[in-house]
Order: C-alpha cells, then sequence, then structure tokens
C-alpha cells in the first residue's frame, strides 16, 4: 500500500522543529459530526502557526446520496483543485492535525488513497501541541497554488458488493463504539447492528487518555485476531471517517487495510444486507 512509504506519525517535538522548512504543508483538520461549524471557528480562535483550514463535510467528502454512506470519498477533480489551493504540491511533506483523531486521519487517508504518500499525522494533535506550550496564532497564511494530481489507488477500497462477497473470507473490522457496534445504541442510522462475522476494535482503543496512538506492541496485540488472517482486512464505521483512525492506528502496528467508505451509513441502504444486531 502507497501510505507505507512515510511514517504514519510525527511527534509535536519534530513537527516544532520542522515548522519552517519549506516543503512542508501543515493542515488544521478538526471537525465534529453535529456541528458543521465547529472546523472553522476552533481554527479562527488559534491553529499552528501557517496551518491551512480542511473542511472534512467539503473538502474531504463528496455530497452524500442514498448510497455511498453520509461521507462519500471526494471526487477526484475536487480533491486535486482544493488540494492544489492549499498549497499541496508533489514535494509537500504534509503533516495534518485535528483535536481527536478523526478528521486528521481521513485526511490522511485521502492524501494516500489520491497518490500523495509524503503526509503523517501530528500525534496527539493540537491539544498536545498546545499543552506542550507550542505557538499558536489566528493569522491565515499567504498561499501559493501548488499542481496536485490526484490518482486515486482502487486497492485501498472496498465497495458495498465487495464488502457483501468477500464477508464471510476476509477480516472485517468495526471501529464504531461497542454500543452502535451491539446495536443497544445507535444515535445517527435509521438501523442499528453490525455486519455479520465483523469484530468490533473501537477507534477509540487504538488511543491513550492523552489522545495519542498507543505504542506499537499494544496496537499489535490489539489487532491480532484480525491481523493472524491470510487476507487483508476491511475497516468500517459509521460513515468511512473514524475507521481511517484504525487503519492509521493499523499502519502504526505494521499492518495495511480496506477502507469501506461507505461503512455502515451505506451498508443500511442496501435491501440485500444482512444485519447482526439486538
Amino acid at each position: 500500500m502507497p501510505y507505507a512509504k512515510t511514517p504514519p506519525l510525527v511527534t509535536a517535538d519534530w513537527l516544532s522543529r520542522h515548522l519552517s522548512d519549506a516543503s512542508l504543508v501543515v493542515l488544521d483538520c478538526r471537525w465534529r459530526l453535529t456541528d458543521t461549524d465547529f472546523g472553522a471557528k476552533a481554527y479562527a480562535e488559534g491553529h499552528i502557526p501557517n496551518a491551512r483550514f480542511v473542511d472534512l463535510n467539503r473538502d474531504l467528502s463528496a455530497p452524500s446520496a442514498r448510497y455511498g454512506g453520509r461521507h462519500p470519498l471526494p471526487l477526484p477533480e475536487a480533491f486535486q483543485r482544493r488540494m492544489g489551493e492549499l498549497g499541496v504540491g508533489p514535494d509537500s511533506y504534509v503533516i495534518c492535525y485535528d483535536d481527536d483523531g478523526a478528521g486528521a486521519a481521513r485526511c490522511w487517508w485521502c492524501l494516500c488513497f489520491y497518490g500523495h504518500c509524503r503526509v503523517s499525522v501530528l500525534d496527539g494533535g493540537f491539544p498536545l501541541w498546545t499543552a506542550s506550550g507550542y505557538a499558536v496564532t489566528q493569522e491565515t497564511p499567504v498561499i501559493e497554488p501548488q499542481p496536485f494530481k490526484a490518482r486515486p489507488d482502487p486497492r485501498m477500497v472496498a465497495d458495498y458488493q465487495t464488502v457483501y462477497n468477500l464477508r464471510t473470507v476476509v477480516p472485517l473490522v468495526d471501529a464504531r463504539t461497542p454500543e452502535r457496534y451491539l446495536g443497544t445504541v445507535e444515535p445517527v442510522d435509521f438501523k442499528a447492528g453490525h455486519i455479520p462475522g465483523a469484530a468490533n476494535v473501537p477507534y477509540s482503543s487504538v488511543l491513550t487518555d492523552q489522545g495519542t496512538f498507543r505504542p506499537r506492541e499494544e496496537l499489535s496485540r490489539l489487532f491480532e485476531p484480525v491481523a493472524t488472517q491470510d487476507a487483508e482486512p476491511i475497516v468500517y464505521c459509521g460513515s468511512g471517517v473514524s475507521a481511517c483512525v484504525t487503519i492509521l492506528a493499523m499502519r502504526k502496528a505494521g499492518l495495511t487495510a480496506m477502507l469501506y467508505p461507505g461503512s455502515w451509513s451505506d451498508w443500511i441502504q442496501h435491501e440485500d444486507s444482512p444485519i447482526d444486531g439486538p
């Protein structure tokens, strides 16, 4: 997989030392599912110097439809244009950050998917950056647009039909909370439960209480049930966002996985989709 070429994570100390590097592009990916204005407001209140704001709903997703889930992958032309506007060029090393893991991981995954391998996530995100005493600014940087070419890699994704056909032979990982996985609580989607055969590895379980990713050894143990099988796992969540956190953690553990971008919000739209639930 292309995202194996660059370390998946960098520390706040590393970023502080390299913040002035000419090739570095920092992307602020903060967002909230229930507040579409959260990221832009948080960015305006303060961000890492020279960071550019990325809107997950607009820049890292296509408009939702019945099929494809709540956050379909951005169209190649739109993603290409937006990354170029943000100053991401062929030689750029991109660092993504947020405050809870999901937005930055989605941006990391999208860049990998569209062929830009020089990308990492700031471990611990904005909270650890500020807790470490590093600078925060409200200034918006002047951006010089760059040529960006989106080259999607179909090996990194699995659509509904692929998941449906392979669900009994390929490891499936559900990255949602245990309550949503079991179907006892469903605050977002109109059907509760999970894809039959999927193992529940909540994306929050790959993070420490400080918001950093767990050590490689702990992650390896966590993913051992799905990593010991011959086939590459397929990871899903509610709409293909928090699943990227799990894929990023798997990358740190030396594993690769495919993303089901439509995830549960797409699965339940299909009349023939089997469901395990309460």
